[in-house]
């Protein structure tokens, strides 16, 4: 279930503004602020089956989302992408801990950019 719950959670992130009003709400409801079916149901004024049908279509759609236009898997390889940039840089700097000094502070700048990108990055989730 934590799976799940992360999953949706990063396509609503992605994708939520695409679905409907209702589903939105059900989404945001359900996954984000935890409340049960019936919760939501008084909440949005209809039924727990008509919550339930509500975030199941919106599962789907958020789901068909990513499978047509995959920006949470671009994402996620661009993170890991940076991430092994990140690796080499680290590994080309200790070779150079004797070296030119112009090199490792080319290498601390490129390396203090990524860091800034994969923080601005987490924000967006």
């Amino acid at each position: 279930m934590f799976e799940k719950l992360v999953e949706v959670g990063l396509l609503f992130d992605f994708y939520g503004k695409l679905l409907s009003t209702k589903q939105y709400n059900v989404i945001e409801l359900y996954y984000i602020h935890d409340l049960s079916l019936s919760e939501i149901g008084e909440q949005l004024s209809i039924s727990r089956q008509g919550v339930y049908d509500n975030l199941k279509r919106a599962e789907n759609h958020l789901y068909s989302y990513e499978q047509k236009l995959g920006l949470v898997k671009k994402f996620n390889d661009n993170q890991n992408k940076i991430k092994e940039i990140l690796d080499h840089i680290n590994k080309i700097s200790v070779h150079l801990e004797q070296s030119d000094y112009v090199i490792k502070n080319d290498i601390k700048r490129i390396e203090t950019i990524i860091i800034d990108i994969l923080k601005n990055d987490q924000e967006v989730k």
